[in-house]
């Protein structure tokens, strides 16, 4: 029996990425039963929408950020009572019709949960939109990590991700608290502690706006920091980490950043840099700072 596939996608005012996004979804080789989108940019996306019969369109008109619009779209996509559900952000695309079959057939063959293609940096097929790490070092080299061919317990979602419907009601839905930046890597700790079998395979690829700007090495190859490149995303960020660490206990994170982002803005002369780093940073840690987006100080 073929496995039902939902996508779960989320929209910001993207409506020309997004429609490349449905067609690309809807070519795929194997069949995606209902696309539930959740839309909440300032302006409706619902032309693109109603070109597709297959899309359940939700529109929000409150800014729930990347994590409140998982939440909502994994809802309606669960509820559609899909075995599998297959996540999409408006500006990723698969980048071939046999994605998602790949993937299928990946989890079918390896008995994972969830499994994760590769994310492709877009005009650039050699390069990883986000890195790995392989031997202590990062890298972004897409044939570097095709080598290892699976990489158990490993990640990036939510993009391209698909997991099993059943998942969800184990570990939870994305934290919509987190809003952006980092409720990614809270799930992934999620399905870790709770013993979901997941990870990437090298055979499936989506492409992805890249953040390689993002990633400001401190001491060499082995120790970096990311600095996003709005306010906006970098409070979000910090903050995340931050709470992340408290949630988790992740000791050699909070060492990693703390020492990290200290020689990184002491080292280029950024006081005010280092400022707001430590103000989000410690919101974070002492669980503050969390509430409706037009509260929050960036």
């Amino acid at each position: 029996m073929t496995p039902s596939v939902a996508v779960a996608a989320v929209t910001f005012d993207r409506p020309r990425e997004l429609a490349v996004l449905m067609d690309a979804i809807n070519n795929q080789t194997a069949p995606v039963q209902s696309i539930c989108l959740v839309d909440s940019g300032t302006v409706p996306s619902t032309d693109v929408a109603g070109q597709h019969a297959n899309v359940d369109y939700v529109r929000s008109e409150a800014n729930l950020g990347g994590a409140g619009g998982f939440s909502l779209a994994i809802l309606k996509a669960v509820a559609s009572g899909a075995d599998w559900i297959w996540m999409m952000d408006d500006d990723a695309e698969p980048a071939d019709p046999d994605c998602l079959a790949t993937l299928l057939r990946e989890a079918q063959e390896r008995d994972l949960d969830a499994v994760v293609p590769l994310v492709v940096a877009p005009g650039h097929p050699d390069q990883l939109s986000f890195f790995f790490r392989l031997g202590g070092k990062v890298t972004h080299e897409r044939a570097e990590v095709e080598k290892v061919g699976f990489l158990p317990d490993d990640g990036h979602f939510f993009n391209g991700a698909l997991i099993r419907s059943d998942v969800f009601f184990k570990v939870g839905l994305p934290d919509m608290r987190l809003f952006i930046r980092g409720d990614e890597v809270d799930f992934t700790l999620r399905l870790r502690k709770a013993g979901i079998r997941f990870g990437t395979v090298t055979t499936a690829a989506i492409t992805h706006p890249h953040a390689f700007a993002e990633t400001k090495h401190v001491f060499g190859a082995r120790w970096h920091v990311i600095v996003p490149d709005s306010a906006f995303k970098r409070y979000f960020y910090y903050r995340n980490r931050g709470y992340m660490i408290r949630r988790h206990f992740r000791v050699k994170s909070f060492i990693a950043d703390v020492g990290g982002y200290l020689g990184y803005f002491l080292r280029s002369g950024d006081f005010r840099g280092l400022a707001d780093w430590f103000r989000a940073f410690s919101a974070g840690l002492r669980g503050k700072g969390f509430g409706p987006l037009e509260d929050q100080k960036f």
